[in-house]
Protein backbone atom coordinates (compact mmCIF):
# COMPACT_ATOMS: atom_id res chain seq x y z
CA UNK A 1 0.00 0.00 0.00
CA UNK A 2 1.64 3.25 -1.14
CA UNK A 3 2.22 5.88 1.47
CA UNK A 4 0.16 8.40 -0.53
CA UNK A 5 -2.77 5.98 -0.62
CA UNK A 6 -5.64 7.62 1.27
CA UNK A 7 -7.02 4.20 2.14
CA UNK A 8 -4.92 4.25 5.30
CA UNK A 9 -7.05 7.15 6.58
CA UNK A 10 -10.13 5.01 6.00
CA UNK A 11 -8.30 2.25 7.89
CA UNK A 12 -7.79 4.74 10.73
CA UNK A 13 -11.55 5.19 10.76
CA UNK A 14 -11.94 1.47 11.40
CA UNK A 15 -9.40 1.65 14.25
CA UNK A 16 -11.18 4.66 15.79
CA UNK A 17 -14.48 2.78 15.54
CA UNK A 18 -12.86 -0.10 17.43
CA UNK A 19 -11.70 2.01 20.38
CA UNK A 20 -14.96 4.00 20.38
CA UNK A 21 -16.81 0.72 20.92
CA UNK A 22 -14.54 -0.12 23.87
CA UNK A 23 -15.00 3.32 25.47
CA UNK A 24 -18.75 3.15 24.96
CA UNK A 25 -18.92 -0.30 26.54
CA UNK A 26 -17.25 0.91 29.75
CA UNK A 27 -20.04 3.34 30.64
CA UNK A 28 -23.08 2.05 28.76
CA UNK A 29 -23.27 -0.93 31.11
CA UNK A 30 -23.63 1.28 34.20
CA UNK A 31 -26.94 2.60 32.87
CA UNK A 32 -28.37 -0.91 32.45
CA UNK A 33 -27.32 -2.40 35.80
CA UNK A 34 -30.64 -1.66 37.60
CA UNK A 35 -32.59 -3.26 34.74
CA UNK A 36 -30.28 -6.29 34.65
CA UNK A 37 -30.67 -6.65 38.42
CA UNK A 38 -34.45 -6.77 38.09
CA UNK A 39 -34.68 -9.00 34.99
CA UNK A 40 -32.01 -11.52 36.02
CA UNK A 41 -32.57 -11.36 39.81
CA UNK A 42 -28.95 -10.30 40.22
CA UNK A 43 -27.75 -9.13 43.62
CA UNK A 44 -25.22 -6.41 44.34
CA UNK A 45 -22.32 -8.88 44.27
CA UNK A 46 -23.32 -10.21 40.85
CA UNK A 47 -23.67 -6.69 39.47
CA UNK A 48 -20.20 -5.79 40.73
CA UNK A 49 -18.73 -8.81 39.01
CA UNK A 50 -20.50 -8.03 35.75
CA UNK A 51 -18.44 -4.83 35.76
CA UNK A 52 -15.26 -6.15 37.35
CA UNK A 53 -14.83 -9.37 35.33
CA UNK A 54 -14.27 -7.21 32.25
CA UNK A 55 -11.83 -4.85 34.01
CA UNK A 56 -9.76 -7.68 35.51
CA UNK A 57 -9.24 -9.54 32.25
CA UNK A 58 -8.73 -6.34 30.27
CA UNK A 59 -5.96 -5.12 32.57
CA UNK A 60 -4.37 -8.51 33.11
CA UNK A 61 -3.98 -9.66 29.50
CA UNK A 62 -2.91 -6.50 27.71
CA UNK A 63 0.82 -7.13 28.08
CA UNK A 64 0.87 -10.64 26.57
CA UNK A 65 -1.64 -9.56 23.89
CA UNK A 66 0.68 -6.79 22.68
CA UNK A 67 3.64 -9.15 22.58
CA UNK A 68 1.62 -11.76 20.67
CA UNK A 69 0.69 -9.14 18.07
CA UNK A 70 4.37 -8.36 17.49
CA UNK A 71 5.13 -12.05 17.14
CA UNK A 72 2.21 -13.47 15.12
CA UNK A 73 0.87 -10.46 13.23
CA UNK A 74 -1.00 -7.38 14.45
CA UNK A 75 -3.74 -7.39 11.82
CA UNK A 76 -4.43 -11.06 12.45
CA UNK A 77 -4.59 -10.61 16.21
CA UNK A 78 -6.72 -7.47 15.89
CA UNK A 79 -9.28 -9.38 13.81
CA UNK A 80 -9.28 -12.16 16.41
CA UNK A 81 -9.79 -9.64 19.23
CA UNK A 82 -12.65 -7.96 17.40
CA UNK A 83 -14.30 -11.31 16.66
CA UNK A 84 -13.99 -12.36 20.33
CA UNK A 85 -15.47 -9.05 21.50
CA UNK A 86 -18.34 -9.18 19.00
CA UNK A 87 -19.23 -12.83 19.66
CA UNK A 88 -19.18 -12.29 23.42
CA UNK A 89 -21.42 -9.23 23.00
CA UNK A 90 -23.90 -11.32 21.00
CA UNK A 91 -24.01 -14.00 23.70
CA UNK A 92 -24.32 -11.39 26.47
CA UNK A 93 -27.33 -9.82 24.75
CA UNK A 94 -29.30 -13.07 24.99
CA UNK A 95 -28.03 -14.30 28.36
CA UNK A 96 -30.60 -15.65 30.79
CA UNK A 97 -28.59 -15.53 34.02
CA UNK A 98 -26.16 -13.21 35.77
CA UNK A 99 -23.51 -15.97 35.83
CA UNK A 100 -23.51 -16.15 32.03
CA UNK A 101 -23.28 -12.37 31.74
CA UNK A 102 -20.27 -12.37 34.10
CA UNK A 103 -18.56 -15.08 32.05
CA UNK A 104 -19.08 -13.37 28.71
CA UNK A 105 -18.02 -10.02 30.18
CA UNK A 106 -14.70 -11.67 31.02
CA UNK A 107 -14.46 -12.86 27.41
CA UNK A 108 -15.24 -9.31 26.24
CA UNK A 109 -12.34 -8.18 28.43
CA UNK A 110 -10.09 -10.61 26.56
CA UNK A 111 -11.17 -9.11 23.24
CA UNK A 112 -10.60 -5.58 24.55
CA UNK A 113 -7.14 -6.51 25.89
CA UNK A 114 -6.17 -7.57 22.37
CA UNK A 115 -7.78 -4.62 20.56
CA UNK A 116 -6.47 -1.64 22.54
CA UNK A 117 -2.67 -2.07 22.29
CA UNK A 118 -2.82 -3.44 18.73
CA UNK A 119 -4.80 -0.41 17.49
CA UNK A 120 -2.06 1.93 18.71
CA UNK A 121 0.71 -0.33 17.43
CA UNK A 122 -0.83 -0.24 13.93
CA UNK A 123 -0.36 3.53 13.80
CA UNK A 124 3.40 3.10 13.46
CA UNK A 125 2.76 0.86 10.45
CA UNK A 126 0.18 3.01 8.70
CA UNK A 127 1.54 6.52 9.17
CA UNK A 128 4.75 8.45 8.83
CA UNK A 129 6.18 10.27 11.82
CA UNK A 130 4.74 13.56 10.55
CA UNK A 131 1.25 12.07 10.15
CA UNK A 132 1.22 9.99 13.31
CA UNK A 133 0.35 12.85 15.67
CA UNK A 134 -2.82 13.58 13.74
CA UNK A 135 -3.74 9.89 13.64
CA UNK A 136 -3.25 9.55 17.40
CA UNK A 137 -5.44 12.60 18.03
CA UNK A 138 -8.31 10.83 16.23
CA UNK A 139 -7.79 7.69 18.30
CA UNK A 140 -7.77 9.74 21.52
CA UNK A 141 -11.02 11.42 20.45
CA UNK A 142 -12.49 7.94 19.84
CA UNK A 143 -11.43 6.68 23.26
CA UNK A 144 -12.60 9.82 25.06
CA UNK A 145 -15.88 10.22 23.19
CA UNK A 146 -17.01 6.68 23.94
CA UNK A 147 -17.00 7.21 27.72
CA UNK A 148 -19.64 9.97 28.09
CA UNK A 149 -21.62 8.69 25.10
CA UNK A 150 -22.37 5.49 27.03
CA UNK A 151 -25.15 6.95 29.22
CA UNK A 152 -26.70 8.72 26.20
CA UNK A 153 -26.81 5.64 23.99
CA UNK A 154 -27.67 3.35 26.90
CA UNK A 155 -30.49 5.59 28.08
CA UNK A 156 -32.02 5.67 24.61
CA UNK A 157 -31.75 1.91 24.10
CA UNK A 158 -33.27 1.09 27.47
CA UNK A 159 -36.16 3.44 26.76
CA UNK A 160 -37.00 1.66 23.50
CA UNK A 161 -35.60 -1.90 23.80
CA UNK A 162 -34.57 -4.53 26.37
CA UNK A 163 -31.35 -4.50 28.39
CA UNK A 164 -29.59 -6.88 25.98
CA UNK A 165 -29.61 -4.15 23.32
CA UNK A 166 -26.69 -2.43 25.07
CA UNK A 167 -24.56 -5.44 24.12
CA UNK A 168 -26.21 -6.16 20.79
CA UNK A 169 -25.33 -2.71 19.47
CA UNK A 170 -21.67 -3.77 19.53
CA UNK A 171 -22.21 -6.48 16.91
CA UNK A 172 -22.85 -4.41 13.74
CA UNK A 173 -20.15 -1.93 14.79
CA UNK A 174 -17.63 -4.75 15.25
CA UNK A 175 -18.64 -6.37 11.94
CA UNK A 176 -18.17 -3.08 10.09
CA UNK A 177 -14.79 -2.44 11.71
CA UNK A 178 -13.62 -6.00 10.95
CA UNK A 179 -14.56 -5.69 7.26
CA UNK A 180 -12.65 -2.42 6.96
CA UNK A 181 -9.64 -3.82 8.84
CA UNK A 182 -9.55 -6.93 6.65
CA UNK A 183 -9.54 -4.87 3.44
CA UNK A 184 -7.54 -1.78 4.38
CA UNK A 185 -4.90 -2.74 6.95
CA UNK A 186 -1.57 -4.31 5.99
CA UNK A 187 -0.23 -7.16 8.07
CA UNK A 188 2.77 -6.35 10.26
CA UNK A 189 4.89 -8.19 12.79
CA UNK A 190 8.37 -8.34 14.24
CA UNK A 191 10.47 -9.93 11.45
CA UNK A 192 12.79 -11.48 14.05
CA UNK A 193 10.53 -12.38 16.99
CA UNK A 194 11.97 -13.57 20.26
CA UNK A 195 11.03 -16.94 21.69
CA UNK A 196 7.72 -16.93 23.54
CA UNK A 197 8.20 -15.72 27.13
CA UNK A 198 5.68 -17.92 28.95
CA UNK A 199 6.90 -17.14 32.51
CA UNK A 200 6.74 -13.40 31.78
CA UNK A 201 3.21 -13.71 30.41
CA UNK A 202 1.98 -15.68 33.42
CA UNK A 203 3.67 -13.43 35.99
CA UNK A 204 2.43 -10.19 34.40
CA UNK A 205 -1.13 -11.47 34.04
CA UNK A 206 -1.40 -12.83 37.59
CA UNK A 207 0.28 -9.76 39.05
CA UNK A 208 -1.93 -7.24 37.27
CA UNK A 209 -5.10 -9.24 37.98
CA UNK A 210 -4.19 -9.44 41.69
CA UNK A 211 -3.46 -5.73 41.87
CA UNK A 212 -6.62 -4.60 40.08
CA UNK A 213 -8.71 -7.07 42.13
CA UNK A 214 -7.34 -5.64 45.36
CA UNK A 215 -8.00 -2.07 44.22
CA UNK A 216 -11.54 -2.94 43.11
CA UNK A 217 -12.41 -4.67 46.38
CA UNK A 218 -10.85 -2.04 48.66
CA UNK A 219 -13.64 0.58 48.65
CA UNK A 220 -16.29 -1.97 49.68
CA UNK A 221 -14.27 -4.13 52.07
CA UNK A 222 -11.82 -1.53 53.36
CA UNK A 223 -8.14 -1.12 52.56
CA UNK A 224 -7.20 -3.06 55.71
CA UNK A 225 -9.38 -6.10 54.90
CA UNK A 226 -7.32 -9.35 54.84
CA UNK A 227 -8.49 -10.23 51.30
CA UNK A 228 -7.51 -6.81 49.97
CA UNK A 229 -4.15 -6.90 51.72
CA UNK A 230 -3.48 -10.43 50.45
CA UNK A 231 -4.34 -9.47 46.86
CA UNK A 232 -2.14 -6.38 46.94
CA UNK A 233 0.71 -8.25 48.60
CA UNK A 234 0.48 -11.03 45.99
CA UNK A 235 0.53 -8.37 43.27
CA UNK A 236 3.69 -6.77 44.68
CA UNK A 237 5.46 -10.15 44.85
CA UNK A 238 4.33 -11.30 41.39
CA UNK A 239 5.14 -8.02 39.65
CA UNK A 240 8.51 -7.79 41.41
CA UNK A 241 9.38 -11.28 40.19
CA UNK A 242 8.09 -10.30 36.72
CA UNK A 243 10.45 -7.31 36.59
CA UNK A 244 13.33 -9.45 37.84
CA UNK A 245 12.62 -12.09 35.20
CA UNK A 246 12.20 -9.64 32.32
CA UNK A 247 15.49 -7.92 33.12
CA UNK A 248 17.38 -11.20 33.22
CA UNK A 249 15.87 -13.44 30.58
CA UNK A 250 17.67 -13.18 27.22
CA UNK A 251 14.39 -12.87 25.28
CA UNK A 252 11.89 -10.89 27.44
CA UNK A 253 8.24 -10.44 26.53
CA UNK A 254 8.54 -6.73 27.40
CA UNK A 255 11.72 -4.67 27.17
CA UNK A 256 11.51 -2.92 30.54
CA UNK A 257 14.71 -1.03 29.76
CA UNK A 258 12.45 1.30 27.76
CA UNK A 259 11.63 2.94 31.09
CA UNK A 260 15.23 4.07 31.25
CA UNK A 261 14.46 6.37 28.30
CA UNK A 262 12.91 9.67 29.37
CA UNK A 263 10.70 9.98 26.31
CA UNK A 264 9.02 6.60 26.83
CA UNK A 265 8.89 6.79 30.63
CA UNK A 266 7.46 10.30 30.89
CA UNK A 267 5.17 9.89 27.88
CA UNK A 268 3.72 6.87 29.66
CA UNK A 269 3.54 8.81 32.93
CA UNK A 270 1.69 11.68 31.26
CA UNK A 271 -0.90 9.37 29.69
CA UNK A 272 -1.31 7.45 32.95
CA UNK A 273 -1.82 10.53 35.13
CA UNK A 274 -4.28 12.03 32.64
CA UNK A 275 -6.23 8.76 32.73
CA UNK A 276 -6.28 8.76 36.53
CA UNK A 277 -7.83 12.24 36.55
CA UNK A 278 -10.28 11.47 33.73
CA UNK A 279 -11.60 8.23 35.25
CA UNK A 280 -11.90 9.87 38.66
CA UNK A 281 -13.98 12.63 37.08
CA UNK A 282 -16.20 10.15 35.23
CA UNK A 283 -16.79 8.24 38.46
CA UNK A 284 -17.87 11.22 40.56
CA UNK A 285 -19.66 13.67 38.28
CA UNK A 286 -22.38 11.33 36.89
CA UNK A 287 -23.42 10.56 40.47
CA UNK A 288 -23.66 14.28 41.21
CA UNK A 289 -25.80 14.86 38.12
CA UNK A 290 -28.12 11.97 38.95
CA UNK A 291 -28.42 12.11 42.74
CA UNK A 292 -27.95 15.81 43.46
CA UNK A 293 -29.16 17.47 40.24
CA UNK A 294 -31.91 14.85 39.83
CA UNK A 295 -31.24 13.88 36.20
CA UNK A 296 -31.87 10.50 34.59
CA UNK A 297 -29.15 8.50 32.80
CA UNK A 298 -29.87 10.03 29.41
CA UNK A 299 -29.87 13.57 30.79
CA UNK A 300 -26.61 12.84 32.61
CA UNK A 301 -24.96 11.65 29.42
CA UNK A 302 -26.09 14.72 27.49
CA UNK A 303 -24.62 16.99 30.16
CA UNK A 304 -21.26 15.22 29.86
CA UNK A 305 -21.00 16.35 26.23
CA UNK A 306 -18.81 19.39 27.12
CA UNK A 307 -16.16 16.84 28.11
CA UNK A 308 -16.27 15.41 24.58
CA UNK A 309 -16.19 18.92 23.13
CA UNK A 310 -13.05 19.70 25.12
CA UNK A 311 -11.33 16.49 24.01
CA UNK A 312 -12.32 17.04 20.36
CA UNK A 313 -10.86 20.55 20.43
CA UNK A 314 -7.83 19.66 22.53
CA UNK A 315 -6.52 16.62 20.64
CA UNK A 316 -5.93 18.28 17.23
CA UNK A 317 -4.57 21.43 18.89
CA UNK A 318 -2.12 19.22 20.78
CA UNK A 319 -0.99 17.64 17.51
CA UNK A 320 -0.16 21.07 16.06
CA UNK A 321 1.57 22.21 19.27
CA UNK A 322 3.65 19.04 19.41
CA UNK A 323 4.71 19.44 15.78
CA UNK A 324 5.94 22.99 16.48
CA UNK A 325 7.17 22.86 20.07
CA UNK A 326 7.64 19.18 20.90
CA UNK A 327 5.85 16.90 23.34
CA UNK A 328 6.57 18.70 26.60
CA UNK A 329 4.44 21.80 26.05
CA UNK A 330 1.07 20.19 25.16
CA UNK A 331 1.36 17.38 27.73
CA UNK A 332 2.31 19.70 30.59
CA UNK A 333 -0.22 22.34 29.52
CA UNK A 334 -2.95 19.71 29.15
CA UNK A 335 -2.37 18.29 32.62
CA UNK A 336 -2.31 21.85 33.99
CA UNK A 337 -5.68 22.64 32.39
CA UNK A 338 -7.12 19.32 33.57
CA UNK A 339 -5.96 20.15 37.10
CA UNK A 340 -7.47 23.65 36.93
CA UNK A 341 -10.76 22.25 35.63
CA UNK A 342 -10.93 19.61 38.35
CA UNK A 343 -10.01 22.15 41.02
CA UNK A 344 -12.88 24.34 39.83
CA UNK A 345 -15.11 21.27 39.91
CA UNK A 346 -14.19 20.76 43.56
CA UNK A 347 -15.96 24.05 44.34
CA UNK A 348 -19.26 22.83 42.86
CA UNK A 349 -22.09 23.07 45.35
CA UNK A 350 -25.51 21.45 45.64
CA UNK A 351 -27.05 24.59 44.15
CA UNK A 352 -24.48 25.24 41.43
CA UNK A 353 -26.07 25.77 38.05
CA UNK A 354 -25.23 23.58 35.08
CA UNK A 355 -23.43 26.40 33.16
CA UNK A 356 -20.73 26.39 35.84
CA UNK A 357 -20.41 22.58 35.64
CA UNK A 358 -20.27 22.73 31.82
CA UNK A 359 -17.51 25.36 31.97
CA UNK A 360 -15.12 23.44 34.19
CA UNK A 361 -15.98 20.17 32.46
CA UNK A 362 -14.97 21.73 29.12
CA UNK A 363 -11.66 22.91 30.60
CA UNK A 364 -10.95 19.42 32.01
CA UNK A 365 -11.82 17.82 28.66
CA UNK A 366 -9.58 20.28 26.83
CA UNK A 367 -6.75 19.35 29.18
CA UNK A 368 -7.32 15.63 28.62
CA UNK A 369 -7.29 16.10 24.85
CA UNK A 370 -4.15 18.23 24.97
CA UNK A 371 -2.21 15.78 27.13
CA UNK A 372 -3.23 12.31 25.95
CA UNK A 373 -2.48 12.57 22.22
CA UNK A 374 1.11 13.90 22.43
CA UNK A 375 1.89 11.64 25.39
CA UNK A 376 0.94 8.60 23.30
CA UNK A 377 2.85 10.00 20.32
CA UNK A 378 5.93 10.33 22.52
CA UNK A 379 5.60 6.66 23.49
CA UNK A 380 5.17 5.46 19.90
CA UNK A 381 8.05 7.61 18.66
CA UNK A 382 10.32 5.95 21.23
CA UNK A 383 9.50 2.41 20.05
CA UNK A 384 11.05 0.40 17.26
CA UNK A 385 8.18 -0.48 14.89
CA UNK A 386 8.74 -4.21 15.31
CA UNK A 387 8.10 -3.95 19.09
CA UNK A 388 5.27 -1.40 18.95
CA UNK A 389 2.67 -3.91 20.15
CA UNK A 390 4.44 -4.88 23.37
CA UNK A 391 5.60 -1.29 23.96
CA UNK A 392 2.14 0.26 23.68
CA UNK A 393 0.72 -2.60 25.76
CA UNK A 394 2.81 -1.41 28.72
CA UNK A 395 1.39 2.09 28.43
CA UNK A 396 -2.20 0.93 27.93
CA UNK A 397 -1.96 -1.54 30.83
CA UNK A 398 -0.73 1.25 33.10
CA UNK A 399 -3.57 3.49 31.87
CA UNK A 400 -6.06 0.75 32.72
CA UNK A 401 -4.53 0.35 36.18
CA UNK A 402 -4.69 4.14 36.56
CA UNK A 403 -8.37 3.97 35.68
CA UNK A 404 -8.96 1.46 38.46
CA UNK A 405 -6.89 3.60 40.83
CA UNK A 406 -8.82 6.68 39.74
CA UNK A 407 -12.04 5.01 40.85
CA UNK A 408 -10.99 3.08 43.97
CA UNK A 409 -9.07 5.57 46.17
CA UNK A 410 -11.10 8.53 44.95
CA UNK A 411 -14.26 6.51 45.54
CA UNK A 412 -13.06 5.74 49.05
CA UNK A 413 -12.30 9.42 49.61
CA UNK A 414 -15.75 10.40 48.33
CA UNK A 415 -17.41 7.80 50.58
CA UNK A 416 -15.45 8.93 53.65
CA UNK A 417 -16.31 12.58 53.01
CA UNK A 418 -19.97 11.71 52.48
CA UNK A 419 -20.25 9.62 55.64
CA UNK A 420 -18.49 12.23 57.78
CA UNK A 421 -20.96 14.97 56.82
CA UNK A 422 -24.24 13.04 56.66
CA UNK A 423 -26.61 13.86 59.53
CA UNK A 424 -28.46 10.71 60.61
CA UNK A 425 -29.36 11.88 64.12
CA UNK A 426 -32.66 10.46 65.30
CA UNK A 427 -32.82 7.71 62.67
CA UNK A 428 -33.08 4.03 63.73
CA UNK A 429 -29.81 2.15 63.26
CA UNK A 430 -30.85 0.03 60.24
CA UNK A 431 -32.19 3.09 58.40
CA UNK A 432 -29.15 5.15 59.36
CA UNK A 433 -26.86 2.41 58.06
CA UNK A 434 -28.70 2.40 54.72
CA UNK A 435 -28.38 6.18 54.48
CA UNK A 436 -24.69 6.09 55.32
CA UNK A 437 -24.04 3.33 52.78
CA UNK A 438 -24.64 5.60 49.75
CA UNK A 439 -26.34 8.79 48.66
CA UNK A 440 -28.79 6.66 46.66
CA UNK A 441 -29.73 4.80 49.85
CA UNK A 442 -30.16 8.04 51.77
CA UNK A 443 -32.40 9.54 49.11
CA UNK A 444 -34.48 6.34 48.99
CA UNK A 445 -34.93 6.47 52.77
CA UNK A 446 -35.81 10.19 52.61
CA UNK A 447 -38.42 9.55 49.92
CA UNK A 448 -39.91 6.60 51.82
CA UNK A 449 -40.09 8.42 55.15
CA UNK A 450 -40.92 11.86 53.80
CA UNK A 451 -37.82 13.40 55.39
CA UNK A 452 -36.63 16.41 53.32
CA UNK A 453 -33.97 17.23 55.90
CA UNK A 454 -32.28 13.87 55.29
CA UNK A 455 -32.35 14.45 51.51
CA UNK A 456 -30.79 17.90 51.95
CA UNK A 457 -28.14 16.48 54.25
CA UNK A 458 -27.37 13.69 51.74
CA UNK A 459 -26.97 16.23 48.93
CA UNK A 460 -24.63 18.39 51.00
CA UNK A 461 -22.65 15.39 52.23
CA UNK A 462 -22.20 14.00 48.72
CA UNK A 463 -21.03 17.37 47.41
CA UNK A 464 -18.49 17.49 50.24
CA UNK A 465 -17.19 14.02 49.34
CA UNK A 466 -17.08 14.92 45.63
CA UNK A 467 -15.08 18.04 46.43
CA UNK A 468 -12.46 15.94 48.23
CA UNK A 469 -12.25 13.45 45.34
CA UNK A 470 -12.00 16.10 42.63
CA UNK A 471 -9.44 18.08 44.63
CA UNK A 472 -7.30 14.94 44.93
CA UNK A 473 -7.63 14.28 41.19
CA UNK A 474 -6.69 17.91 40.53
CA UNK A 475 -3.60 17.56 42.70
CA UNK A 476 -2.50 14.47 40.76
CA UNK A 477 -2.96 16.28 37.43
CA UNK A 478 -1.07 19.36 38.63
CA UNK A 479 1.80 17.28 39.98
CA UNK A 480 1.85 15.43 36.65
CA UNK A 481 2.02 18.76 34.82
CA UNK A 482 5.06 19.83 36.85
CA UNK A 483 6.82 16.48 36.39
CA UNK A 484 6.28 16.27 32.65
CA UNK A 485 7.34 19.91 32.23
CA UNK A 486 10.57 19.04 34.01
CA UNK A 487 11.39 15.62 32.56
CA UNK A 488 9.52 14.87 29.32
CA UNK A 489 11.82 15.63 26.36
CA UNK A 490 10.52 18.33 24.06
CA UNK A 491 11.61 16.67 20.85
CA UNK A 492 11.83 13.00 19.79
CA UNK A 493 14.99 11.27 20.98
CA UNK A 494 16.37 8.62 18.67
CA UNK A 495 18.39 6.95 21.43
CA UNK A 496 16.79 3.53 21.63
CA UNK A 497 17.79 1.96 18.36
CA UNK A 498 17.75 3.41 14.89
CA UNK A 499 14.83 2.50 12.72
CA UNK A 500 13.36 3.89 9.52
CA UNK A 501 10.41 6.23 9.35
CA UNK A 502 7.28 4.14 9.85
CA UNK A 503 5.47 3.20 6.68
CA UNK A 504 3.05 0.53 5.56
CA UNK A 505 5.87 -1.80 4.46
CA UNK A 506 8.02 -1.35 7.55
CA UNK A 507 7.62 -4.26 9.90
CA UNK A 508 7.05 -7.33 7.81
CA UNK A 509 5.82 -8.68 4.49
CA UNK A 510 2.11 -9.32 4.16
CA UNK A 511 1.09 -12.63 5.63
Amino acid sequence: MARSDNRRWWALGALVLSVLTLGLDVTILNVALPTIAADLSAGTGALQWIVNAYVLVFAGLMLPAGALGDRYGRKRLLLIGMAVFGLASLIAAWSSSAAVVIAVRAVMGLGAAIIMPIVLAMLTVLFTERERGRAISFVVIGIGAGLPLGPIVGGYLLEHFWWGSIFLINVPVVATAMAAIAVLLPESRDPHPAAADLPGGVLSTLGLVSFVYGVIEAPGRGWDHPLVLAALAAAVVLLTVFVWWELRTPQPMIDLRLFGRAQFAWGTAGATLASFALFGLLFTLPQYLQFVAGLDAFGTGVRLLPLIAGIIVGAPVAEKLAARAGYRLPVALGLLLAGVGLAAGATTGAGSGYPFVAAWLTVAGLGAGLSLAPAMDAVLAALPPQRSGSGTAITMALRQVAGALGVAPLGSLLAAGYTSKLDTAGLPDPIADTARDSVAGALAVAARTGDPALAASAHAAFVHGMALALAAAAAVALIGSALTAAFLPGRPHRDIEPHPTPNPHASTPTA
